[in-house]
């Protein structure tokens, strides 16, 4: 954890201090601060804030990093704009306190993120299988917010077919990737009728969840939302890297049907089976590339990392996990 001293200002003249007095008041102070772990190009810090008479209010600051790169995701102002719109929906976030071009100012929300103590801990036992249905309640509130709400797209640029975007990308890793190939090919060839678009939350998935044991206490990470297909989010959250070990579909802790049930009943228009399989396949394989890309990162000199290497073991899961749902 930190002390007082993590609350200077940063080398770009961001000053945490100023920022507490102005959302606060003059006389506010912060009475801790500290850089949580994560996060190349975002900065996360937790902050205790106090007000003259005494009040502590518990913060998060999420900060663009100094040199972030331009495909870091949507800018922190329209990811305020979307979590509020998100709370307006009825879906559990973060209250945004303050919000301008270099960051959010929001809520700190107890809970546990890390998805192998959700799914072992026997602080979570009761919990657990009730969370598919909370999965499939949040994001029917998620897929009911106005479209409005996403930043808008630049200008002179189209809908882009997400097939074609990540078939380009494998493309430019340069790299023979059969599997990959393949399910391309069949995705393609048994795509589902479209037509539907709502907000898409885009990383909805174990790990990205703040859990308790009530349940689902808040919904992270909305820098990948656009709009889309809303089964695209019903579909990432089933990947089977995000059960971590588990044999339970839905994020390790649930089956397709608490999800899908809890999903139309909240709300959510329905779902078929077979797009969600679709869309389930879609992620494996989207993951699978972003394995690929990572472990570029390293290996072309672009950012040497031993995680990012690693990641790399994780590329012939995921063409083992495709075969088997591509029979």
């Amino acid at each position: 954890m930190g002390d007082l001293a993590d609350a200077r200002p940063r080398d770009d003249g961001f000053d945490t201090e100023a920022l507490v007095r102005e959302v606060f008041g003059t006389g506010a102070t912060v009475a801790f601060a500290a850089r949580l772990p994560g996060g190349a190009s975002r900065e996360t810090w937790a902050l205790d804030a106090v007000t003259p008479d005494g009040q502590r209010h518990e913060l998060i600051l999420r900060l663009d990093s100094p040199g972030a790169p331009l495909d870091a995701g949507a800018p922190l102002a329209a990811e305020a704009t979307l979590m509020r719109a998100a709370l307006d929906a009825g879906v559990p976030v973060p209250q945004v306190v303050a919000a301008a071009g270099p960051y959010i100012l929001m809520t700190r929300v107890a809970g546990e993120t890390i998805p192998r103590r959700i799914l072992r801990d026997e602080a979570y036992a009761e919990v657990r299988p009730r969370l598919a249905a909370q999965c499939g309640q949040a994001l029917a509130a998620i897929h009911r917010m106005p479209v409005s709400a996403l930043p808008p797209p630049p200008a002179g640029t189209r809908e882009e077919d997400p097939l074609r975007q990540w078939r380009d990308l494998l493309d430019l890793t340069g790299e023979p990737h059969p599997v990959f190939e393949l399910a391309l090919r069949r995705l393609a060839a048994n795509r589902p009728p479209g037509g539907r678009r709502t907000v898409v939350h885009g990383d909805f998935r174990n790990g990205n969840l703040i859990i308790g044991p009530d349940g689902i206490r808040a919904v992270l990470d909305w820098e990948l939302a656009h709009a889309g297909d809303p089964i695209e989010d019903l579909g990432w959250l089933c990947v089977k890297a995000w059960r971590f070990g588990s044999p339970l579909p839905v994020g390790g802790f649930g089956g397709y049907d608490d999800l899908v049930t809890a999903y139309e009943k909240a709300g959510g228009l329905p779902v078929d089976p077979e797009a969600l399989r679709w869309w389930e396949a879609f992620g494996v394989l989207k993951w699978g590339i972003i394995c690929v890309m990572q472990t570029m990162r390293h290996l072309r000199g672009g950012a040497g990392s031993v995680e990012l290497a690693a990641i790399g073991r994780r590329v012939c899961e995921n063409e083992w996990d495709l075969l088997e749902l591509l029979g």
